[in-house]
């Protein structure tokens, strides 16, 4: 009897442990693969972007993206996680082609090797322009559904410059995107996608049962919708505050993206939930409210031809004067190696002698001058050719002269960075493109940005590092394959009537389009 009794107190206890305090044996954690590729890509630069343009993750390596998935993080304890490919470019030209195919199908051969899956964080920009082929991302989705299926939850994360086509919403399931520009929200937004996929999962709630979709026919550049002024600081307001709202799960504005020349590219507002009435009002609310605002968009600091703004820069007193040099932003898809804007700060008399004033440029693409530099060495003379190897439409490279004030190696972007100086311009030559958005791009070079009287970056909209830098800003309006003056861009493909295109437009049919569930696509 005693050992009888043992027996089935083991037993007993055996089952309690394998039964939650509720008595239910608990669910097994969702198995969920993280996949997606991001770039922005202008079709009106002469720019190609290729594999070798990606910082492609794999495996746990995928991760290190994002902070808030650490080892002890909750979320980490939250699912059975399947880091698949995550790739990420430095906006430029349009992929090619073989690029996109090679990358997407190693991602859909993961996801087949690592099968069934409860969920899928479906990482990406928005802004992917890829040779021959529309809607990449509709593309990507749709292709990852044939693999997977209709029951994985697939919840995407985007930037608000990217693009929702009809496609991509109907075969997502959960959709939301960044909303401050510039991008200071850009982790919380990833974080509140794959939250949002998790919750969903762990409730049983499974897919929302409405998905709205409202086409804003408005094309405007992120240097005109930054979320620091009026009107989209207050229209992006309106999004936290509907997202609370009982029977909405996420609700989202899309600015779109002004630089390539496809019919998906124009704003864009979706909403997700349970409740249909809900869903309808807030995405017809939201998508109202931004065509109402859409004469109110204006450049979010001042604007003037280049000369105009060198003119403002040298009888400025406070350090540093900073100008965008925005028509070949990378940081938007330009090519980065225009010489135009460089050409003309060099033709000016006020920086022919060392003793003029202090002008900092970042930066310009030079494999060949880099390479002469490293020959000459810091403290000597160098002289060789630079820029306009990719973009030579507005001007031939340039020829520079100057002494070598500092060398060097390793970075992620640039690989090699040189800076010569000539009169007393430092210019920043690198072997390949790179965005200068930080302080420590400066410094590392012996460049003290806050102690030079003219810093002019490739960028529109500074970046926060830089804006809390500045003692004065201008925007220049320069050439490139991101030029802000859209009007004078080539369009074919767009849809119109388009704003502001179409001066004297109707108001276009803002009601909601209730979208088809990913399980009936």
């Amino acid at each position: 009897m005693k050992k009888i009794s043992i027996a089935v107190l083991a037993l007993t206890l055996s089952v309690l442990m394998s039964c939650s305090p509720s008595g239910k044996k608990p669910k097994e954690l969702p198995r969920v693969a993280i996949c997606g590729l991001a770039i922005e890509s202008s079709t009106f630069s002469p720019a190609q972007s290729n594999e070798e343009s990606f910082r492609v993750r794999r495996g746990e390596d995928v991760f290190t993206y994002y902070p808030f998935m650490s080892p002890d993080s909750a979320d980490r304890g939250r699912a059975h996680w399947f880091p698949l490919l995550r790739g990420h470019a430095i906006p430029g030209g349009i992929v090619v082609r073989e690029a996109y195919e090679k990358l997407v199908n190693e991602t859909l051969e993961l996801l087949k090797e690592n099968m069934p899956f409860d969920g899928i964080f479906f990482d990406i920009h928005g802004a992917m322009s890829v040779v021959g082929l529309d809607d990449p991302e509709g593309d990507f989705i749709i292709r990852i559904r044939e693999v997977v299926g209709k029951e994985p939850i697939i919840s995407t994360s985007m930037d608000l410059h990217g693009n929702v086509s009809e496609r991509l919403v109907e075969n997502t399931d959960l959709i939301t995107c960044y909303r401050l520009a510039p991008h200071d929200d850009a982790l919380e937004s990833k974080q509140r996608a794959l939250e949002n996929l998790l919750d969903r999962l762990e409730s049983g709630k499974g897919k929302p049962a409405f998905k709205a979709w409202i086409p804003v026919p408005i094309l405007l550049p992120g240097e005109k919708t930054s979320t620091r002024i009026e009107p989209a600081k207050s229209l992006y307001a309106k999004v936290e505050p509907i997202t609370r709202r009982k029977g909405i799960i996420d609700a989202g504005i899309w600015i779109g993206y002004a630089w390539a020349d496809e019919p998906r590219n124009h704003g864009a507002v979706v909403v997700t939930g349970d409740d249909r009435d809900a869903v309808s009002g807030a995405s017809e609310e939201l998508a109202t409210s931004f065509w109402k605002v859409r004469n109110e968009f204006e450049f979010v600091a001042p604007v003037a031809p280049l000369h105009e703004c060198l003119d403002k820069a040298v009888l400025g007193t406070a350090q540093p004067f900073i100008i965008s040099d925005m028509g070949d932003n990378p940081t938007a898809g330009g090519a980065g190696d225009v010489t135009w804007t460089l050409a003309e700060i060099l033709k000016r008399k006020e920086f022919k002698n060392e003793n003029g004033p202090s002008l900092i440029y970042a930066s310009l693409p030079g494999p060949d001058l880099v390479q002469k530099a490293i020959e000459a060495g810091v403290g000597n003379k160098v002289e060789g050719m630079a820029g306009a190897v990719i973009d030579d439409r507005y001007s031939p490279p340039i020829k520079l002269s100057g002494v070598v004030k500092a060398i060097e190696h390793g970075d992620l972007a640039a690989e090699t960075e040189v800076v010569v100086q000539t009169g007393s311009i430092n210019v920043i030559i690198t072997k390949k493109r790179k965005p200068y958005h930080y302080e420590k791009d400066f410094t590392h070079l012996g460049l003290n940005p806050r102690e030079t009287d003219i810093v002019v970056v490739k960028i529109g909209y500074l970046v926060p590092e830089l804006f809390d830098m500045r003692a004065d800003w201008i925007m220049a309006l320069t050439p490139g394959g991101v030029d802000q003056d859209l009007e004078r861009l080539e369009y074919k493909r767009i849809k119109h009537p388009m704003f502001p295109f179409d001066k004297d437009m109707a108001d276009p049919d803002l009601s909601v389009r209730l979208m088809r569930s990913s399980d009936d696509v």
